[in-house]
């Protein structure tokens, strides 16, 4: 692991922590007020802390070197465990916004001072994981996204506060369900937002903001290329991007070969931040084929050696 591999795992920890302690704070809280809101944002709390949890759990697993059965190593943990956090917020959602419409249709009276209270505490220890985080969120991509994910926090905990002084100075308990229910909005889009990045990735997808088509006029555009086909891009993890093509080369020179390979290497990391690349160089004489290959079913054999 890098020196910044190990500040930026520290930097996580420290979110973390607080998170954990914001989420434990407005359980408690939320039981404690009577409040459908504060325990809403306790659900909205726990899902960016599995986020924080997963950033950091990338970087221990990118670490960790491949093997004879998992030639990728352990990357693609991280999408199994989205997926099946993905799955369990969603439920949670639909949980809070099922018990707001009801308390929509009979309010009920909530202890304002403790959720007052517990919800500056939240703000405040959100504002400060995002302090700890925002040095590095240009770093890596998965600070970036705990990053805005705190900063989700620390606008719901701002929700939360408005809606605590509103039954405050005007007794209208209505505004605790309403909040809840924006927030379990708030969630399910998150969820959905997870488990359909989850899907994408787990199906082989091309990873997103990029396209086919743009990758290969990327690589036709590099001087000694003459064309591109059996194409392919996927996602190992949600950083981690790989691709297998066929280049056809006007050069059958090995030392032009080895540079064009590199150049066609820093291109696709440069523009696209692939960086996992399997590279066949075709001479131009050589028939094309497809930009994108058709895959079937082959019978599966075993390999036999005879003496």
């Amino acid at each position: 692991m890098t020196s910044l591999d190990t500040t930026i795992s520290r930097r996580l920890i420290f979110a973390i922590t607080l998170t954990a302690f914001t989420l434990v704070a407005e359980v408690i809280g939320g039981l404690w007020s009577n409040s459908l809101a504060l325990l809403s944002d306790a659900g909205h709390v726990f899902l960016d802390l599995f986020a924080l949890a997963l950033s950091l759990a990338a970087i221990k697993l990118a670490a960790q070197p491949p093997n004879d059965i998992h030639s990728y190593g352990w990357h693609r943990a991280e999408v199994l465990a989205s997926l099946i956090n993905g799955l369990t917020v969603f439920l949670m959602a639909i949980g809070i916004l099922y018990e707001g419409s009801k308390r929509l249709l009979a309010p009920e009276a909530v202890q304002t001072t403790p959720m007052l209270v517990i919800a500056v505490l939240g703000l405040i220890a959100n504002l400060l994981a995002a302090k700890g985080l925002h040095g590095h969120a240009h770093d890596d991509l998965n600070v970036k996204s705990a990053f805005l994910h705190v900063l989700g926090d620390a606008a719901a905990s701002v929700g939360v506060i408005a809606g605590a002084l509103l039954m405050r100075y005007t007794g209208w308990y209505q505004a605790d369900p309403i909040i809840s229910i924006a927030i379990g909005l708030l969630i399910l889009v998150g969820a959905g937002r997870v488990l359909r990045e989850a899907t994408h990735i787990l199906m082989e997808g091309v990873p997103r903001g990029m396209s086919v088509d743009q990758v290969a006029e990327c690589i036709r555009g590099i001087e000694g290329v003459s064309d591109v086909h059996h194409l392919n891009i996927w996602s190992v993890c949600s950083h981690i991007f790989a691709l297998s093509a066929h280049v056809e080369i006007q050069s059958e020179n090995e030392g032009e070969r080895e540079g064009l390979l590199h150049r066609i290497e820093h291109e696709l990391a440069h523009e696209f931040h692939i960086t996992h690349t399997t590279i066949q160089f075709d001479c131009s004489s050589c028939s094309g084929g497809p930009l994108i290959k058709e895959l079937s079913h082959a019978e599966r054999r075993s390999c036999s050696h005879q003496h």
